[in-house]
């Protein structure tokens, strides 16, 4: 992991964690030890700092590191409160849609686009219910 964070910050890209939580306490404090270095210096505005022992590690400010998480099913741990202090939540909800499916059709020029939106919607739902995966 911390090969790929140096690389993370000396490039300054981004990185997304899915399904964070689903890693082993043991390893996410250890990730969380290093992540809190990241973000310190990133927070102080460094161009170089010094990671696990490696001095001169370049630091682009625009690196961002970010996880999802699907808290309450099994094999799910809880994060650690120095590792959750790090991170912002944002709740997401399932999708509405016949509003996505109105829109894209507004922009695709339709004119009735609201009701086209509610039947195509339901002929998919139905067809995700009633037919095979295949």
């Amino acid at each position: 992991m911390s090969k790929f964070f140096k690389g993370l910050c000396g490039s300054g890209a981004w990185c997304c964690f899915d399904e964070f939580n689903r890693i082993y306490v043991e390893v996410l404090s250890v990730i969380a030890m290093q992540i809190t270095e990241i973000f310190e210096a990133i927070k102080a505005r460094r161009n170089q700092f010094t990671f696990f022992g490696s001095e001169g590690i370049r630091l682009i400010d625009t690196a961002s590191i970010n996880i999802t998480m699907n808290p309450g099913y099994a094999g799910r741990t809880e994060l650690p409160d120095n590792l959750k202090a790090l991170f912002r939540p944002c709740a997401m909800m399932v999708p509405e849609y016949s509003m996505i499916s109105e829109i894209r059709l507004y922009s695709y020029g339709f004119k009735d686009s609201k009701r086209l939106s509610i039947k195509i919607t339901k002929s998919l739902i139905l067809s995700s219910e009633q037919l095979s995966p295949q």
